[in-house]
C-alpha cells in the first residue's frame, strides 16, 4: 500500500470516528434536554429511577443547618 492510500485511509477512519462520536454526544444532549425542568416526563428511565430510590444519592434532600 502506498503512503497516499495509507494516509487517506487513516484520515477517513479518524473522520468517521469523530463524526460518530459527535452524533452520539449530540443525541444524548438532545434527549437529556428534551423536557423542560420541572415538567413531567413519560420516559421509561425516569420510572426506573423512581422504583429504586435508595440505590444512588440521598433518599431525602440535604438540610442546611446554621
Amino acid at each position: 500500500m502506498n503512503p497516499f492510500v495509507s494516509t487517506l485511509y487513516r484520515d477517513v477512519t479518524c473522520g468517521a470516528g469523530a463524526i460518530l462520536i459527535t452524533l452520539l454526544l449530540s443525541a444524548a444532549f438532545v434527549q437529556s434536554t428534551s423536557v423542560a425542568p420541572g415538567s413531567r416526563s413519560e420516559a421509561r428511565h425516569v420510572l426506573a429511577q423512581r422504583s429504586a430510590p435508595g440505590w444512588f444519592g440521598q433518599p431525602e434532600p440535604a438540610v442546611l443547618v446554621d
